[in-house]
C-alpha cells in the first residue's frame, strides 16, 4: 500500500478550496445573503462585517484548508474503501457531519434560527460532497 501523495493531497486540495469558494460565495450571497444579514442584525452584529476584506480573506482562506483537509481524508479512506467519486464524497460527507454538530450546537444555543441551521447545513451537504470529489479527482496516489 502507498503512501498519502502530499503533493496531490495539495493540488486536490486546492482545486477543491476553489469549488467550496464557489459555492460558499454563491450560497452565502445568493441563496442565504438575506437570512446571514438579518441573523448578524438580530445577534447585534454588523452585517457589513461579512463582506469587509480581511472577513472575506478569511473564509476564502479556511475553504483552501478545507479543500485540503477534505482530499486528505479522501486520501486516507481510499485504501479501504476504494478510489472514485463515492469515496469522495464519503470524506465529504464526514467533514460536513462533523462541522454541523458543532454548528447544531451554536443552533441550540440561539446563535443561529434552527431553520436557517437546517436549510444552510442541507447546502452545505451539497457543497462539501461536490468539492470533495472534485479534490479527489485530482488525487493519485504516490
Amino acid at each position: 500500500m502507498a503512501g498519502i501523495n502530499t503533493g496531490k493531497v495539495i493540488t486536490g486540495g486546492l482545486l477543491a478550496g476553489l469549488v467550496f469558494n464557489v459555492l460558499d460565495y454563491i450560497s452565502n450571497t445568493v441563496i442565504f445573503g438575506a437570512d446571514l444579514r438579518a441573523n448578524f442584525t438580530r445577534l447585534g452584529l454588523d452585517p457589513a462585517a461579512m463582506e469587509n476584506p480581511m472577513g472575506i480573506a478569511t473564509w476564502v482562506s479556511i475553504d483552501f484548508l478545507f479543500g485540503i483537509v477534505a482530499v486528505w481524508t479522501y486520501a486516507a479512506i481510499r485504501p479501504r474503501f476504494g478510489a472514485g467519486a463515492k469515496t469522495a464524497a464519503y470524506a465529504g460527507g464526514v467533514l460536513w457531519l462533523a462541522v454541523s454538530l458543532v454548528i447544531f450546537g451554536f443552533a441550540q444555543a440561539g446563535v443561529f434560527p434552527m431553520g436557517l441551521f437546517l436549510k444552510y447545513s442541507l447546502v452545505a451537504l451539497v457543497t462539501n460532497v461536490v468539492g470533495a470529489i472534485a479534490g479527489a479527482w485530482a488525487y493519485k496516489e504516490a
